[in-house]
């Protein structure tokens, strides 16, 4: 099958992190994926939400979705008063996404608070949110121990996400926007670099699919990620930053 960019079929389109597109959050980062563009910025509050007890000694991490109106190729009209259910799923799951990748009893009595604003869709924008908000979040720590917040930072273990398919009968690897739109089957899949699932989420868009089709999805969706964290610990290096 061809491509629309030209891509095989387990090929990922090119990934860039770039370090501190907003100078006021705690830690933001500008991820490029292929077309897609996310900003992911990290705020950082001295408390925890309303349901949580200081007693219980330990942080939380939640997270905020937008697409900004331009983001598609029709306008994306602004969340004024209440998100929808899609904007709803894509926060929780950038939310469980991001708290599985540290301890929160390592985070003290504090909130971290994940903004995540599509610049520019083209397919992907919630995997794009997960794998690029990981690095935000590393920034805010390495900032939050510069300014004598925190005495040390905590052990984290990198997450990444990757979408993955079905298109004219055959499985691809990172749909853009032209195949997740044909897919006859989608998925989001979330791991850690130690090989572990955190999120699974699958849907036959049209008719059904065997556990066969989703084993071998799985099994392209480990190796492209392996391949994201391949790149965000190069990143990471590059900043001056341990992984």
């Amino acid at each position: 099958m061809s491509r629309p960019d030209g891509r095989n079929l387990e090929d990922l389109r090119p990934i860039q992190f770039h370090q501190s597109p907003q100078r006021d959050p705690a830690g933001s980062v500008l991820i490029e994926w292929g077309h897609t563009k996310v900003i992911c910025a990290v705020n950082v509050e001295e408390k925890l939400p309303p349901w949580m007890s200081s007693s219980e000694g330990r942080g939380w991490i939640t997270a905020e979705y937008s697409m900004l109106p331009g983001s598609s190729d029709r306008r994306i009209q602004r969340d004024r008063v209440r998100t929808n259910g899609r904007t709803q799923e894509i926060q929780r799951l950038i939310g469980r996404s991001l708290r599985a990748c540290v301890t929160l009893e390592s985070l003290g009595p504090r909130s971290f608070l994940i903004d995540c604003d599509v610049m520019q869709a083209d397919g992907g924008t919630r995997v794009a949110s997960i794998t690029g908000t990981y690095l935000a979040l590393r920034l805010a720590f390495e900032n939050l121990k510069k300014r004598k917040i925190i005495s040390r930072i905590p052990e984290f273990v990198p997450v990444a996400a990757v979408s993955v398919g079905r298109v004219n009968g055959e499985i691809c690897v990172d749909l853009n926007y032209i195949e997740d739109s044909k897919a006859e089957l989608d998925a989001n899949i979330v791991m850690n670099a130690r090989g572990q699932f955190i999120e699974l989420q699958g849907t036959a868009e049209k008719g059904s699919f065997s556990r066969d089709e989703w084993n071998r999805l799985l099994d392209v969706a480990t190796v492209a990620c392996e391949k994201i964290f391949k790149i965000q610990e190069e990143t990471l290096r590059q900043w001056e930053l341990s992984n």
